[in-house]
């Protein structure tokens, strides 16, 4: 028998992206990756249907658990280097195949026929709420960070963003669709992006909980600690009446107007104003026109949606510009085309949601 290359004993003893468990009356999906922050690659994205459908179908298994490896992150995100990476080399096809998967995927879940928990302790951004949001439960914990910062980076909130992001409640999914806002666990439990809060320090005992079997709502109950009214709330009221405005324009408006005067908005304004600003001019009216589209349609619907928007999206430059002026160069300073919200046409962005040759197919309800 020759000697193991040191690769070769490398890849032996590597640990899989995605680690797969059963215990007790659950299934257990972690995320694997942590010194990526988790973030959801093409080969994570096709492990991760076969395993549910198979446990959707095996009696033993009665709910199943989501979590992620390590301290810092849930899952922060879909492998957008790597998607830029192709698409400047000239694979847009291979790049496209990963929103494929991915978006098949969090269909699924979305209509998944057992108990499906996220077990949130950490960042949860882009393709992390894919994953969890159309489930039913999603339990934060003191390290939980949500956003969806697509636009600063010339993305959209994709991942079924068109279907729960306007649902939420005082138009506070459109403010986070346009300025990529962070908000902590208190935030999202208020806007129902959470479901639950439970201490990290009470995780374990959920976990274990749940494994053991019984009711999971109750369970889920059990270990639920009501948190305070979260950052947002003094500001509720702001957020509607601005991002209930049609357009970019009226929002913007309506921003310069408050963070131009005294007030208790004010401060708030301007740091909002300064955050729509920052994102793509192209991306963030296409995210606009999400929320609008997003409320009339169910999740496949938003998904097949998402599928045009992004083959569009890398076919022209503001991705791969907002790619490397954020995670590349990182000189953050993205030269955006148009560089104006002014200068955008409603035919410029109706075009990202023109049919495209190779729509997307989700899984057949019940298969």
């Amino acid at each position: 028998m020759g000697a193991n290359t040191g690769a070769e004993t490398a890849a032996a003893v590597a640990e899989p992206e995605v680690i797969f468990e059963v215990k007790g009356e659950a299934g257990i999906i972690t995320l694997n990756r942590p010194k990526a922050l988790n973030a959801l690659n093409l080969s994570m994205a096709q492990a991760l249907l076969p395993q549910l459908r198979a446990w959707a179908k095996d009696p033993a298994i009665t709910r199943v658990i989501l979590k992620g490896a390590g301290e810092k992150a849930f899952c922060a995100g879909g492998d957008v280097r790597w998607v830029y990476e192709e698409g400047r080399a000239g694979r847009a096809v291979e790049a496209l195949a990963f929103f494929r998967a991915e978006y098949v995927v969090d269909d699924y879940i979305g209509s998944y026929p057992k108990p499906f928990v996220s077990l949130i302790d950490g960042i949860c951004m882009g393709g992390g709420n894919g994953l969890s949001v159309h489930a039913p439960y999603r339990v934060a914990g003191d390290r939980y960070l949500y956003a969806m910062p697509e636009v600063h980076i010339g993305l959209f909130p994709d991942v079924g963003g068109a279907h729960s992001l306007p649902r939420l409640p005082g138009f506070v999914g459109t403010y986070l669709a346009l300025t990529g806002g962070r908000i902590r666990g208190p935030e999202a439990y208020a806007a129902g992006l959470a479901t639950h809060v439970v201490p990290t320090a009470a995780m374990p005992a959920l976990e274990a909980a749940l494994i053991a079997g019984g009711d999971v709502p109750a369970t889920l109950a059990a270990h639920h600690v009501a948190p305070g009214p979260g950052s947002l709330a003094p500001h509720a009221g702001f957020i509607a009446e601005v991002f209930s405005r049609p357009s970019l324009g009226e929002i913007i408006a309506a921003l310069e107007a408050a963070s131009g005067r005294e007030g208790p908005h004010a401060a708030f304004a301007a740091e909002t104003l300064a955050a729509v600003r920052k994102g793509c001019p192209t991306t963030a009216a296409i995210a606009l026109e999400q929320m609008k589209r997003g409320l009339g349609r169910d999740l496949g619907a938003c998904l097949k949606m998402d599928m045009r928007i992004v083959t569009h999206v890398l076919q022209g430059g503001n991705f791969y510009e907002g790619v490397r002026a954020v995670l590349v160069d990182r000189d953050n300073a993205p030269k955006w085309q148009p560089p104006r919200f002014e200068d955008l046409t409603g035919e410029e962005v109706e075009a990202h949601f023109a049919p495209i040759p190779d729509e997307l197919e989700l899984l057949a309800p019940g298969s």
